[in-house]
């Protein structure tokens, strides 16, 4: 075995992995990159290819159904996994694409590949067993649509030096950077690599290469200590206290704003493209070459703005999760708070839900842990000193004015510190690395009633057995409480009897 196949292939297994993507940006020939483009078409192809067979074959089960045709004598249905996807591929391959030797293999499996996850995550939908919003049956990929396919067999890993990639039929393709870092861990037989993925995004290409490796990150430097993150759009994050190199005096985190410091280069070249030929499928009107110079450029320009960003949110992360054991977050509706026309932009550029993701897995790594609180845990109507509750704190009020004692303190370092303390009680308040977190009680309302529906005690909180808020915990029992309009006091909420 020569030293590039011992680079891809260990000798024995490796125990104990994770699964870790390894990047760099490829610098094509020409003639390599239209090798590239080429592949990337032909798993278009085989992706369209066996959309339009799944739909026909449902559509001639419909139609034998509708003419009164027995169940048991329909036409077969269609095997929608990978495996019988590839099958019936291979049986019309030269019948549909008598040029299919000029690309690898791998593309056109990788396009039928991603057709069979695209049929499970709808049927999946289907059957409510999959999160977010309602998959439809896929659709036709276009031209126009990023340009993607993967490898995961035959002779692909790194080159010979340790700028270089072997891609099948496409061949020793230079990186951007130096590789030198995989290497070792593959020569060391800490790590394994899985497949291999090239897309083509910001102008540039791009090699992915997920690689199983055998990790030891050091624990954090202070394993029991906790820290609340209140993220916001003014403040990207303020933490409930202050880290060296990390936040300012005020234990804030700046957002740099990435996305709005572009805007005026975003409108020129906006108006560039209007003024120049673009494309009309309607009309069958190709666009211009300036137009494509210009519309790269708005591209390069997006991929840098979202890279910083990316960026950015890695480096703070990764200081959080080194140094601290316990990271409290919240449980943010992102997908609601987009909905706001006026808050949508901001909030988009600050990347709440790419920062709460990075956390997960960055404490994973370190041995710490993700506490998300809960939903409608009141963080920011809490007084972080007393407890209380207010009634009402409307989105202006930057400053929390405690109506029982005279804690005066800024909105979100407030929200912060309660986070930080959620951590401390009985249930952790929140779901360890989990998107949903159990209720949390708070303490004696100030004046009005609590949002969401609390379930435990938070620690140091004043109740009605204990109305000086002494004590770490409560051994009050778990049950649903509402709050009496005329007393301002938590009472037990009755339940209508079970009809029989």
């Amino acid at each position: 075995m020569s030293e590039l196949e011992s680079l891809s292939a260990l000798s024995g297994p490796v125990t104990d992995l994770m699964v870790q993507a390894y990047r760099f940006a490829l610098e094509p020939t020409f003639d390599q990159e239209q090798l590239l483009r080429s592949h990337c078409g032909a798993a278009r192809f085989a992706y369209n290819w066996g959309l339009r067979r799944v739909l026909a074959n449902w559509n001639q089960r419909k139609a034998e159904a509708s003419y009164g045709v027995p169940d048991d004598e329909l036409t077969p249905w269609m095997e929608l996994s990978a495996y019988g996807l590839r099958k019936a591929w291979n049986a019309e391959t030269d019948r549909i694409a008598p040029w299919w030797r000029e690309n690898s293999k791998e593309a056109y499996a990788s396009g039928l590949a991603r057709l069979a996850k695209a049929f499970a995550n709808h049927a999946a939908s289907r059957r409510g067993t999959r999160p977010g919003p309602r998959m439809g049956v896929p659709r036709r990929r276009k031209k126009c649509a990023r340009q993607s396919f993967t490898v995961t067999t035959g002779s692909y890993g790194l080159g010979e030096c340790s700028r270089r990639v072997r891609i099948p039929r496409v061949g020793s393709v230079r990186t951007g950077e130096s590789t030198r870092k995989l290497r070792r861990r593959l020569s060391n037989g800490t790590a394994r690599l899985g497949s291999m993925t090239i897309t083509h995004r910001g102008g540039r290409w791009w090699v992915s290469l997920t690689v199983h490796v055998q990790r030891h990150d050091q624990p954090p430097a202070r394993s029991h200590a906790r820290i609340g993150v209140d993220v916001g759009v003014k403040t990207l994050a303020v933490l409930s206290q202050r880290v060296p190199g990390v936040t300012d005096t005020e234990a804030r985190v700046p957002n740099p704003r990435h996305y709005q410091r572009v805007q005026r280069q975003r409108r020129r070249l906006a108006r560039a493209c209007a003024r120049r030929r673009g494309p009309d499928r309607k009309h069958g009107v190709s666009p211009s070459k300036r137009w494509l110079k210009v519309n790269a450029r708005g591209a390069r320009l997006e991929w840098r703005v979202a890279a910083m960003r990316r960026d950015g949110l890695h480096k703070l992360n990764a200081a959080l999760a080194a140094r601290y054991g316990i990271v409290v977050v919240e449980d943010l509706n992102v997908a609601g708070m987009l909905k706001n026309r006026r808050l949508a932009k901001h909030i988009a550029d600050a990347g709440f839900g790419e920062l709460r993701r990075q956390l997960d897995y960055k404490t994973r790594r370190h041995g710490g842990r993700l506490v998300v609180a809960d939903r409608f845990y009141p963080s920011s109507k809490t007084c972080s000193a007393c407890g209380s509750v207010k009634a009402k704190l409307t989105l202006s009020e930057r400053l929390f004015v405690c109506d029982r004692c005279p804690l005066v303190l800024d909105r979100d370092l407030n929200a912060a510190r309660n986070l930080a303390v959620l951590a401390s009680t009985q249930s952790c308040g929140g779901t360890v690395n989990m998107p949903d977190g159990n209720r949390v009680r708070p303490g004696m309302p100030g004046g009005g009633i609590a949002t969401g529906r609390p379930e435990t005690m938070v620690a140091g909180q004043p109740c009605r057995s204990n109305p000086a808020g002494h004590g770490t915990q409560s051994n009050t029992p778990r049950e649903r409480l509402t709050t009496n309009s005329r007393t301002r006091l938590p009472v037990p909420e009755r339940r209508p009897a079970s009809r029989r």
